[in-house]
């Protein structure tokens, strides 16, 4: 109860309800292994998601001890809506609609990465980009849609919609430049987001975030350019 009453208080003292806040040159970070801490955002979806892209930096030690989750998206019929992964020993994980391909990678650097992932449904192509760099083409759900009324979570592994976190699978470090769209960036456009411009994002807008931190949770200074 204790640790419950202390998390509401942190949340009510620096945090806004899904107020909207330009986070640039910010970055959420979270100090520490937990299976409460995280960060809740709010998207306008008004129609079912037949294509995305997600762009973020993350910078984390995980990758030299364990698995953990990037961005989380459920709905209430299905937890791994859209789920971006750090496999240790396979890779990044990419799961569209409860289907997950693997994208071999050697391991993540100490250093802050960038990356942007993309999907498409009427070809079922994914893509992922590292730093820029793109890695070869995977294939997952051709025809699908995916569902509007999202739980889109920063830190945590959704097992259920809103919940079922567990702290082996939590994020450990910063989150920051967290955009999204509604549809599949060309190669010169994730380039340009790579090295900082921007396309108008009109799902996740970085600039113009509505966002709910939960525990221990800290919004600071971002610590790349």
């Amino acid at each position: 109860m204790e640790k419950l009453l202390w998390c509401s208080l942190v949340l009510i003292s620096f945090f806004n309800v899904f107020g909207q806040t330009d986070m640039h040159k910010k970055a959420f970070v979270f100090p520490k292994e937990s299976d409460n801490s995280y960060v809740s955002l709010k998207a306008p979806l008004k129609k079912p998601l037949k294509a995305f892209t997600v762009c973020l930096h993350i910078y984390s030690e995980l990758a030299l001890t364990r698995s953990y989750s990037i961005f989380s998206y459920a709905t209430k019929k299905q937890a791994n809506e859209i789920l971006i992964y750090w496999s240790k020993g396979r890779g990044y994980l990419l799961t569209v609609h409860g289907t997950e391909v693997v994208f071999r990678s050697p391991e993540n650097p100490l250093a802050p990465t960038h990356i942007c992932v993309s999907w498409e449904s009427d070809s079922g192509i994914a893509e992922l980009w590292i730093d820029g760099k793109p890695m070869v083409r995977k294939s997952l759900e051709k025809g699908t849609s995916l569902g509007t009324e999202a739980s889109i979570i920063l830190g945590q592994d959704q097992d259920s919609f809103g919940g079922g976190y567990d702290k082996n699978q939590s994020s450990v470090g910063d989150i920051g430049d967290v955009n999204m769209w509604d549809s599949v960036l060309s190669p010169d456009e994730i380039r340009t987001v790579h090295s900082g411009g921007t396309f108008s994002p009109n799902v996740l807008d970085w600039r113009a975030l509505k966002y709910e931190a939960h525990c221990e949770v800290f919004v600071k200074h971002q610590l790349w350019s």
